[in-house]
């Protein structure tokens, strides 16, 4: 082997060691960095300004009519032409600054627009690379005055270099509960996750608990949650709901009130769907406590669910050819009625979910 070769060798050596050292450090700092929140955290409870049309006065009470919306506003980046990595699309961040803050307060805009009495937002983000820095919930707070609310993370990665040409960087995120009424008691349940090398992408799964005192001496007990969906199993899916329905058992067994939404990560919809991807996992309805129901099941009169709640993000959404499945919604316990309930149709326009919007009363 002549000269030339031999110091040709010794340059590719030493850039492979070069690269398996970057690569050796980086995994060291990721697993290093990586922690997740400790189980049974209280939440801290703000109030966020003053609003006209809601009565200082405002309390629960049986027999009173009551709405409550939930929403999954997707990092504020899923406009409809937005197609996601983890999906099979191509981006990991938000188009821009300017499309991240104009989809989260047209997102904001359409719950001050309702006013519910409750609001329910997943994936909002507080600092991310991904959402290009913008706070969230400080933009979404400018939108939804006067309520109660507390936040509770779910997220917070180390920075991650992939996908390679859109690193998705290092990201906090959480989901937000907001309260016309005084949220008094507060709780965030760290849910059981994947312990393989998906949990670095997987989100710090978790479900907040706000409580409400009610005027006959009960509590209305709202649960927001968001299953996992990228590394889930059979195994975590039913740990997770078993974990959620102990606690929402717990609260019913005290004589409270209890509504639970979010973004399930599962088909709220009875009945198979045709060529239904794998993350479009059924419910299964059939391990629901006793006592406890699919709030849109048996609504009497039927109320508008034909649309559903998600899109697929592997393409840019098209009417025509994308794939959609109802991932949002609400289980409530028998002694909350339920009066109406609706799957809101925006065309999946602010992000790739839409949301749901519930009537309902305490019996």
């Amino acid at each position: 082997m002549n000269s030339k070769v031999k110091k040709r060798v010794k340059k590719i050596i030493i850039c492979l060691m070069a690269v398996l050292i970057v690569f050796g450090v980086y995994a060291a700092y990721v697993f290093k960095t990586y922690y997740r929140l400790s189980d049974k955290l209280t939440l801290e409870v703000k109030r966020n300004g003053e609003n006209a049309y809601f009565d200082e006065d405002f309390s629960v009470v049986s027999g009173r009519a009551y709405s409550v919306m939930t929403y999954n506003i997707g990092f504020g980046a899923y406009q409809k032409d937005y197609s996601f990595f983890m999906d099979g699309g191509k981006s990991s961040w938000a188009k821009d600054e300017e499309s991240v803050m104009a989809a989260v307060s047209a997102m904001g805009e359409i719950v001050n627009t309702v006013a519910p009495d409750f609001v329910l937002l997943q994936e909002v983000d507080i600092d991310g690379t991904r959402s290009y820095h913008v706070d969230e919930l400080e933009l979404i707070n400018q939108f939804i005055k006067g309520y109660y609310y507390d936040f509770a993370q779910d997220y917070d990665s180390p920075f991650l270099f992939f996908p390679p040409w859109q690193p998705h960087g290092a990201n906090k995120s959480g989901i937000v509960t907001y309260s016309r009424a005084e949220i008094t008691d507060t709780m965030r349940r760290s849910l059981p996750i994947s312990e393989s090398f998906s949990k670095l992408v997987d989100l710090d799964r978790c479900y907040s608990i706000s409580r409400i005192p009610a005027e006959n001496g009960k509590q209305l007990c709202i649960y927001n949650v968001h299953t996992s969906a990228y590394g889930g199993s059979d195994e975590i899916r039913q740990a997770q709901l078993s974990m959620l329905y102990e606690d929402m058992q717990a609260d019913y067994g005290k004589g409270n009130y209890v509504i639970c939404g979010g973004d399930f990560n599962h088909n709220l919809k009875e009945g198979a769907q045709e060529n239904a991807p794998e993350w479009a996992y059924p419910f299964p309805r059939e391990s629901l406590p006793k006592g406890f129901r699919m709030a849109i099941d048996g609504i009497r009169p039927p109320s508008d669910v034909s649309h559903n709640t998600c899109r697929s993000a592997q393409t840019p959404y098209d009417e025509a050819t994308t794939y959609t499945v109802t991932l949002d919604g609400f289980i409530v316990s028998e002694n909350v009625h339920v009066n109406y309930y609706q799957h809101m149709d925006w065309g999946y326009e602010f992000s790739d979910h839409d949301p749901v919007f519930m009537q309902f009363i305490l019996e």
